[in-house]
């Protein structure tokens, strides 16, 4: 995808988190609270031992229980061994229930979150422009809206979540320690800003080693999804060897990035585990001596070392969160991107208008933002209820009046004007205007479902009735009739397992069905022969009723009895008229028409040469 950098902030990082994480708020909450529990039951089982072993078993009270207590545990030893091992077991079953609680708190918090970011991503992608969409890779999308969605979910859901339970630990623990014995937790603390600096220095350095990793993993993404998608012309041309190389040069790129953030991911945990151990022996050295010295007792000691070594793990994960804080930070930035792509809108007081009246385009000029001009000062009126034609070669503009009238691209001010029975476009809206124009493209897209199901997209509930009707008139019935399934077959992906023809065919039969009161057929006819074109123009005459028909055709047949035929050339208006006026004057049309009017389509044209009757144009 080529895009220009993006960045968000933090403040817009933290305000895209609260939005998805909002709704599952409550549940983060509950599971926080259950997450400091289970840590405080966990702080409490050295401290038992410590009362064990210096009040019980030792001759040191301890001033966590009153005297009358201690006294009660050491005028029966075994008893007061049974109660100590009864608290540690009760702390235990405390842990494991909000151990529990935490855990489906948090997932069924996580399940939401991530629930949340999908819904939003999809139903955001489905407001986009056309023009957005044509610019971007639909494998860099799914990866977006999969591998970086995944990425934000475990920073959020898990990452800081561990945080939020990690300083509540930090706290906790030196909390007991410094009131257990101020020097030597001095001597612990003294690591947590090394830790702290090394942790930061390795976020500041890895961030745009994540990024590049990122936009890899995109790249071979597309690749395969290009790949997947255009199986039969890899077949065809016997592109195997070449695709294969070409996703092994990603997969080699994607893997080496990893390869090489993973040798920095290990320098910083193997640096942290000396470090780690560093810390454990310094104090378990300074502790023996303290306790030598009479400074601390024995289950002092016993209770510091256990803190001690709880502490090494949390203060390290407080490091891992910052190095993913960088990954995540770039997946926000690609979350982000799209989440910021302005959505199609409607303009102030547009609202639903019939599509019945003539279609005029008024001094329309247009590009796609090259610099180059497709349309240049184009103007025509399409009559409501007539036939219209557009003749042009490629790249003169034919299908770029198309994706203006539908409105997938918008027409910029000042550079023409269009119209449906007096009616701007821009005062429609955009739902409703595409409702009324039915559009049928060269290259139709079918869904992987049924046949039936792929002819009902406008209208799910259509009875097999009419799905069946509106086939016949587009030639297909007998076609799937065929088939084993009936219309009940389905299709492979994008319809891969039907012939070019049958898909053009059933794109027909579907838009029929929407009964627009505006029908445009882009070279959809192209994949069938001649004499197919000819039955399924003669059926459409029969069926269309008042409905406005725009026909682009490179073939003069498909065109020649239509009421008004538009000839571009360069983007411009180079003719319009009946076939009869064009081939009566030198030009575009009449060279076209006598290099592609051989024997075989005169005999067709002498077929089909029935007037078109009074409903409107011919197809």
């Amino acid at each position: 995808m080529t895009e220009k950098p993006f960045h968000l902030t933090g403040r817009e990082k933290l305000a895209l988190i609260w939005r998805f994480l909002g709704p599952c708020v409550g549940l983060f909450v509950g599971g926080l609270v259950c997450a400091c529990l289970d840590t405080g039951f966990l702080a409490l089982t050295p401290q038992i031992i410590r009362v064990t072993v210096d009040s019980i078993l030792g001759t040191t009270p301890q001033s966590i229980l009153p005297a009358a207590w201690l006294a009660y545990l050491r005028a029966d030893v075994i008893r007061a061994l049974w109660l100590a091992a009864g608290a540690v077991l009760l702390a235990a079953a405390l842990r494991s229930v909000f151990g529990f609680g935490q855990r489906y708190l948090f997932a069924a918090g996580n399940e939401r979150f991530i629930k949340s970011m999908r819904d939003t991503l999809y139903e955001h992608i489905q407001h986009l422009s056309f023009a957005w969409h044509t610019a971007h890779s639909t494998g860099d999308l799914i990866q977006r809206c999969t591998s970086d969605v995944q990425v934000v979910q475990d920073f959020v859901c898990r990452q800081i979540v561990q945080v939020v339970r990690t300083v509540f630990l930090i706290v906790l623990y030196l909390a007991l320690m410094f009131r257990m014995d101020v020097p030597l937790t001095l001597v612990a603390v003294a690591f947590i800003p090394v830790s702290g600096l090394a942790s930061g220095l390795f976020y500041r350095g890895i961030a745009s080693r994540f990024k590049a990793a990122d936009e890899a993993e995109s790249a071979l993404t597309t690749t395969a999804q290009e790949n997947l998608t255009g199986v039969r012309v890899v077949r065809a041309f016997g592109r195997e060897a070449f695709e294969v190389e070409r996703f092994n040069a990603k997969n080699d790129r994607f893997s080496q990035l990893w390869i090489k953030l993973g040798g920095l991911l290990a320098v910083y945990w193997a640096s942290g585990t000396l470090l780690t151990c560093l810390q454990v022996m310094v104090v378990i050295i300074a502790g023996s001596v303290r306790a030598v010295q009479g400074a601390i007792t024995l289950g002092d000691f016993l209770a510091f070392v256990t803190y001690n070594g709880s502490l090494a793990w949390p203060v390290r994960m407080l490091g891992r969160v910052l190095s993913d804080m960088s990954k995540a930070g770039v997946s926000m930035d690609r979350v982000g991107y799209i989440l910021r792509a302005p959505r199609e809108t409607d303009a102030p007081g547009a609202a639903p208008h019939p599509a019945t009246g003539d279609i005029v385009f008024d001094h329309v000029s247009f590009g796609y933002g090259d610099g180059a001009e497709v349309l240049r000062d184009v103007s025509f009126t399409v009559p409501a209820g007539t036939t219209f034609a557009v003749l042009g070669g490629t790249g003169s503009g034919k299908s770029t009046l198309v994706h203006l009238l539908d409105r997938l691209y918008d027409l910029p001010p000042e550079q023409g004007r269009i119209t449906i029975g007096g009616v701007p476009l821009e005062q429609f809206t955009r739902a409703d205007l595409r409702r009324q124009v039915g559009l049928v493209l060269q290259e139709p897209f079918l869904f992987s479902q049924t046949i039936g199901q792929n002819i009902a997209a406008a209208r799910p509930d259509a009875p097999l009735a009419d799905i069946r009707h509106v086939a016949g008139i587009a030639c297909v019935d007998d076609a799937v009739t065929e088939f084993k399934d009936g219309y009940d077959t389905l299709v492979g992906e994008r319809g891969v397992t039907l012939s070019g023809g049958q898909k053009q065919r059933i794109a027909i039969a579907r838009m029929l069905l929407q009964k627009a009161p505006v029908m445009i057929f882009d070279d959809s006819l192209s994949a069938v022969d001649a004499e197919t074109d000819a039955a399924i123009r003669a059926a459409l005459r029969q069926n269309l009723g008042g409905s406005t028909v725009i026909l682009i055709s490179h073939r003069v047949t498909t065109l020649m009895q239509a009421d008004k035929i538009l000839v571009l050339d360069g983007g411009r208006v180079a003719d319009i008229g009946t076939h009869a006026e064009l081939i009566s004057r030198p030009g575009i049309y009449k060279q076209i028409y006598d290099i592609q009017m051989n024997s075989d389509d005169r005999l067709l044209l002498e077929a089909d040469a029935a007037p078109a009757g009074p409903e409107g144009g011919a197809a």
